[in-house]
């Protein structure tokens, strides 16, 4: 690993701002992330890092790399980037509502060290989203998790400025599902969606003066709305059944028709595509874009008329619940008003002040909650040492899981399924206040998911998934550490006083 240094950026002053306390709680909040990002060395590893994996993946010469100019911009570039990804998930914005932010913030402009004397460059929201993707995800989960086990030593504690060592012997586990940003799977409307998607694209390529023989398009899509209208509103008339089969069989035949053009279109643009004002790569994005709908299309018609013409449930496994987000599965919830919920599961651990130590999103079906308890408890003894208590519900409860912590050492807080045995556990004051303290665990999770990730995740691809988590558990633990610095520095100046 090679060490890279560098000067400090000067950075002018923020200026002072007489305005609310809320702004002004955040903008201590900001400086403190700041000065842990500094002085804890976080951000220079993982920028170093993600320079190293910069140069192996693309097999330049590290020697000659690391003694040129290029070196420093890739690392303030790096640098900024990990920035406005700490800046863009602690407000909750979208890449576009955050641009314009950041363009328009002498605060974030400072954070993010645009604030450099003279010129100050706007980011554009493409910029933002490919800042988000500039680290690997294993590198990031890595990064964080040894940072956070540096940080139970009390003089590293003291070094990033958070004063006190954080605990990470006592667990508090819970799984949730991370929706799909998708409306609810209803078969027929996958052939709209297809509809729209293949018509889409056939105008995309119109436009650049690639034409064959059809009619307008948006004709065509007036027809598949029309087809949908009539379908939602059927099924109040009599004779429902027959009538949605009716007109299935010609929302059908419409889908076939579009999916011939669109075959037609793709073939054109793929011999043809000189002729236009793309690129190889942008005329292979638009194929790709009709491949995937093409590919999907009549498994998806196959899966609705088995539905509605043959009456006949299909297994969950087997269903299509979007064109576009190929990873989500059906999770049975059992909750009030979320019985069911469509998107991926995600495991979150936090240790006692609520930091996030282990995370983990599944890209297939869920496993049950009892069998993630023994690999999460694995990963967590490998980088934060000896683990004292293990807290989870009544999900999580199993025989083996009992087995397993028994051996381990590790005092068993899971609440049981069977009544009888929770009788018993609730006569131990030190079970009873470990799962007094679980129910907060809920509430993180709420907050992680409608602040900091946001509702909906929207990226579609599993591995951006993980990355944007990994964003947001770093950005969560980093806003609660400069809380809790901040909480800490106020009471001691009042004593003081």
């Amino acid at each position: 690993m090679n060490t890279i240094s560098f000067q400090l950026e000067l950075r002018p002053e923020l200026p002072n701002v007489y305005g609310t306390l809320d702004y002004r709680e955040f903008r201590d909040t900001l400086t403190k992330i700041d000065e842990i990002l500094t002085k804890s060395g976080l951000e220079h590893r993982l920028v170093t890092e993600a320079l190293n994996q910069y140069v192996a993946t693309n097999n330049r010469n590290a020697i000659k790399f690391y003694n040129s100019k290029e070196t420093v911009f890739h690392y303030k570039k790096l640098k900024h980037a990990l920035r406005c990804n700490i800046a863009r998930h602690l407000t909750g914005e979208s890449y576009r509502q955050f641009s314009i932010r950041l363009a328009d913030s002498e605060l974030f402009q400072w954070f993010t060290s645009i604030s450099a004397f003279g010129c100050r460059k706007a980011i554009s929201k493409s910029t933002l989203e490919r800042y988000e993707k500039c680290f690997d995800e294993a590198l990031l989960g890595e990064k964080i998790r040894e940072w956070l086990a540096g940080l139970t030593a009390t003089d590293k504690a003291t070094e990033a400025g958070i004063h006190q060592p954080i605990n990470c012997k006592n667990l508090f586990t819970d799984s949730t599902c991370i929706k799909a940003n998708i409306h609810f799977p209803v078969d027929w409307i996958l052939l709209r969606d297809a509809a729209r998607s293949l018509l889409l694209a056939i105008k995309t390529i119109r436009a650049q003066g690639l034409v064959s023989r059809m009619i307008e398009p948006q004709l065509f899509l007036k027809q598949m709305n029309k087809l949908c209208i009539t379908m939602t509103h059927v099924r109040r008339k009599k004779e429902s059944k027959k009538q949605r089969k009716f007109v299935f069989r010609k929302m059908k035949k419409l889908s076939s028709c579009i999916a011939k053009h669109a075959e037609r279109y793709r073939k054109l643009l793929n011999n043809e595509w000189g002729k236009t004002g793309w690129t190889h790569a942008k005329a292979q994005q638009v194929i790709n874009r009709i491949d995937s709908v093409l590919e999907q299309l009549p498994v998806a018609i196959k899966q609705a008329h088995e539905r509605i013409i043959g009456e006949r449930v299909v297994a969950s496994k087997d269903k299509i619940l979007s064109l576009y987000d190929k990873d989500i599965s059906v999770i049975v919830r059992g909750k009030a008003g979320n019985e069911v919920e469509f998107g991926q599961g995600l495991l979150l651990t936090e240790q006692a002040d609520g930091l996030i130590i282990d995370w983990e999103l599944f890209k297939n079906q869920p496993p049950s909650d009892s069998k993630l308890l023994k690999p999460m408890i694995e990963r967590i003894e490998k980088y934060y040492g000896e683990i004292e208590s293990s807290c989870a519900d009544r999900g999580f409860s199993d025989k083996k899981n009992d087995t397993f912590l028994q051996e381990h050492e590790i005092y068993n807080a899971i609440c049981p399924k069977s009544p009888k045995q929770l009788q018993e556990k609730l006569s131990d004051p030190i079970f009873l206040s470990l799962q007094t303290r679980r129910s907060q665990t809920e509430a993180r999770i709420g907050i992680f998911k409608n602040i900091f990730l946001g509702k909906p995740l929207r990226s579609k691809i599993t591995d951006y998934k993980r990355v944007a988590i990994s964003w947001c558990v770093l950005t969560h633990n980093l806003w609660l550490l400069s809380r809790k610095a901040l909480d800490i520095e106020r009471s001691m100046l009042k004593k003081a006083a």
